[in-house]
């Protein structure tokens, strides 16, 4: 079992009580006693926090954090080693030690005795890095056995990038239920929820986003929203590929189709900066590592051109679509981790244009079409937009990309400046602008746009960017990117089930408008 532990992180006594009922209500299975937060700490205000979390049969950590690892308070030696031993006379389940504090010295002895004279008290041995990666991870767990066998051992380092992630991974995937493997940061979330699925002795989430004692810390309601509660060793991974992903609706909607089917499978945001050097790199990481079991990826901005260049490297099944775009927004991971490259935001797009605007793709043909992004998205509407005959011009920030998209598919192009003389009966944007959380930003200036037009935003996040608000003030019809989202992922999840399962389409639909209006 994998303990989600909630730290109590109050600064006063009353506070840290309303903490701990809060915990329980919200799931916790462990309680994780910060004292360091609490301010005038001594042993009578610690016997009444540890009784209080002795009250709800959960089991309690007592952590006293040296200020060198991120401790509150500034407590000295003295104080830190008094409070770690008390909590072991009052019946703590667990007390948190820093590795460096107890190697050597007179904390060490402190500790060392108290333990022995309470047998059933289990030491957590613990090393944090706030900056970056360890050199050596795995050194790190051997010398922490090795001065006490018998401790949990437990690292907590800064993720800079998420292929700083797979060291803690393997360490967990070694050694199981011994360790805690925790990487700090955005990059770092999801090594806070398969930490369960590599049976990690405990992971750790915070009651409310501000109470969070760590950087990329979730709270209890983020991490059940990816089905932490199902997870096991037989859990499969899928997730969207981003940078960035935060914004991204695509958990909470296929977490909620995968719900619906009763599949034992979670759907994650995966933040991979950089390019596709970093892109190859955090594929070959989970294309090396079956036994953390991610079977599919949908894809997102930056990544779609990426993706598609490493199937074609590393690739068992490219669908011909996705290489006549030039884009891959799905990826999925088959026999011997060989993978496989689909688009569906071709199908997605277009179904969502042809339905807002009532009528057939043939229907399209000479229609005027101004697309504004020469990104993966674009590429996709583009080549569906051509092979029915519209007429296209492509408006991109950079003029060079546009031009050689515009190549390809023999249409025209402009720079972003060009559209202040836009005359077309289409605009779609396929730009990332006006996207949560710059919402008050739009690519297409008000007075471009007329009564006559259709705007499509292939944005979803906000459901109606300024661009539609605009769009709607000049009379215009207006397509929001919700319909090319829901069509496109519906497609996705039969990819991800190996078209074995139809996508529960009303639970989606719900899902992603539910998701929308907690924005």
């Amino acid at each position: 079992m994998t303990y989600l532990a909630i730290p109590i992180s109050a600064k006063d006594l009353n506070t840290c009580k309303e903490q701990i009922k809060t915990a329980c209500a919200a799931g916790a299975e462990a309680l994780e006693l910060r004292t360091d937060y609490i301010e005038g700490l001594n042993t009578d205000k610690l016997a009444e926090v540890v009784s209080a979390g002795k009250q709800t049969k959960l089991p309690v950590v007592v952590t006293c954090r040296d200020p060198k690892e991120g401790g509150q308070n500034n407590l000295p030696p003295a104080i830190r080693i008094e409070i770690l031993a008390k909590a072991v006379k009052l019946g703590a389940d667990f007390i948190d030690c820093e590795y460096e504090n107890f190697k050597h010295g007179d904390f060490a002895c402190a500790i060392k005795k108290t333990l022995a004279e309470n047998g059933k008290i289990k030491l957590i041995i613990s090393a944090h890095n706030f900056k970056n990666k360890f050199e050596n991870l795995a050194q790190v767990y051997e010398q922490i056995f090795t001065v006490c066998p018998a401790a949990v051992a437990k690292t907590a380092y800064q993720a800079n990038h998420i292929n700083d992630c797979f060291e803690a991974f393997d360490i967990l995937k070694k050694h199981g239920k011994k360790t805690i493997a925790i990487c700090m940061g955005k990059a770092g979330v999801i090594s806070r929820i398969i930490a369960k699925k590599l049976d990690a002795f405990m992971t750790f989430a915070s009651i409310e986003a501000n109470s969070a004692t760590a950087p990329g810390q979730l709270t209890s309601e983020q991490m059940k929203s990816y089905r932490f509660d199902i997870i096991d060793s037989a859990t499969e991974f899928f997730g969207v590929i981003g940078d960035p992903v935060a914004h991204s609706m695509s958990p909470a909607v296929h977490n909620a189709c995968f719900a619906a089917e009763k599949m034992n499978r979670v759907y994650l945001p995966v933040l991979v900066a950089g390019g596709q050097t970093d892109f190859n790199e955090f594929m070959d990481n989970i294309t090396s590592r079956p036994y953390l079991d991610f079977k599919g990826f949908s894809i997102t901005i930056p990544h779609k051109t990426s993706a598609l260049e490493y199937a074609r490297e590393k690739g068992e099944h490219i669908e011909p679509l996705a290489v006549k775009i030039g884009a891959a927004n799905t990826l999925t991971i088959g026999i011997n981790e060989r993978i496989n490259a689909y688009n569906t935001d071709y199908a997605g797009a277009m179904d969502a244009l042809t339905n807002a605007m009532g009528i057939t793709r043939k229907q399209l043909h000479g229609k005027t079409v101004a697309v504004v992004g020469a990104g993966g998205a674009a590429r996709a509407i583009i080549a569906g937009l051509v092979d029915v005959g519209a007429k296209v011009t492509i408006y991109n920030r950079t003029i060079a990309r546009a031009n050689n998209l515009a190549l390809e598919f023999g249409c025209r192009s402009d720079d972003l400046a060009g559209i202040k003389n836009l005359d077309a009966e289409i605009v779609v944007n396929c730009t990332s602008i006006g996207m949560h959380p710059e919402v008050n930003a739009s690519p297409v200036p008000a007075q471009c746009l007329k009564s006559s037009m259709t705007v499509f935003d292939t944005v979803y996040n906000p459901m109606e960017t300024l661009l539609l608000r605009q769009a709607k003030q000049a009379r215009a019809k207006t397509i929001s990117g919700v319909e090319m989202f829901i069509n496109q992922a519906g497609e996705q999840f039969k990819l991800f089930t190996h078209a074995h399962t139809d996508c529960p389409m009303e639970t989606l639909r719900k899902a992603t408008l539910e998701k929308l209006d907690r924005k």
